[in-house]
């Protein structure tokens, strides 16, 4: 009966520590990103304290940082160092990659960044990651049994999953709509330079 109690009560601070690091761990602010411009391996440590996250290994590596400049998901470099505008948009990757692809991610932080520039973008990205967070450490219950951890997990996963269908349909749709506008744009100018 005491191995029992003890991993009840496992359990129970594991659920507690789930519930506090999702109501009360962000990453920082805009302005309180280093003054001065860091080298890519001092982003890649500073990143792990950003993400949030219960495995520290693997959330970005140089390769990675690399690839996203050349898909242009950030702006290069300032010779060999990174600004605030890297850090914040690799906060933003590291999170939405989680759910979309690379090419998706791209294309949401293009969209969103048409119309805001990147401290402006990053501080509404903040402002919605931390109301859903913080609505979903609300869902948690540190006195879950055991057993009923699995069809918690299971409906949470579930719901993920309807949320990345509707963002990969809202994508599609603002990519289509793209397309129409390029075609109906191109029309033109052939129709122009014929004339």
């Amino acid at each position: 009966m005491e191995m029992i109690g003890r991993k009840m009560e496992q359990v129970r601070e594991a659920l507690l520590e789930l519930k506090e690091k999702l109501a009360a761990e962000r990453p920082v602010s805009w302005n309180e990103f280093p003054d001065i411009s860091l080298y890519k391996d001092q982003v890649i440590s500073y990143m792990v304290r950003q993400i949030i996250s219960f495995k520290k290994d693997g959330l970005i590596t140089s390769a990675m940082l690399n690839n996203y400049i050349k898909d242009k998901l950030l702006p290069g470099a300032n010779g060999k160092k990174y600004t605030r505008e890297h850090l914040a948009g690799l906060t933003e990757i590291c999170v939405l990659k989680q759910v979309l692809s690379v090419s998706d991610t791209g294309q949401l932080l293009k969209q969103e960044l048409e119309n805001s520039d990147p401290k402006e973008f990053y501080l509404k990205f903040l402002y919605v990651l931390d109301r859903e967070l913080a609505a979903t450490a609300e869902k948690i219950d540190a006195e879950w049994e055991i057993e009923t951890l699995s069809d918690v997990a299971l409906q949470f996963a579930i719901s993920g999953y309807c949320s990345k269908l509707v963002c990969e349909r809202l994508l599609d749709i603002i990519r289509d709509k793209k397309l129409r506008e390029n075609k109906a744009l191109n029309g033109d100018q052939k129709k122009s330079d014929k004339k």
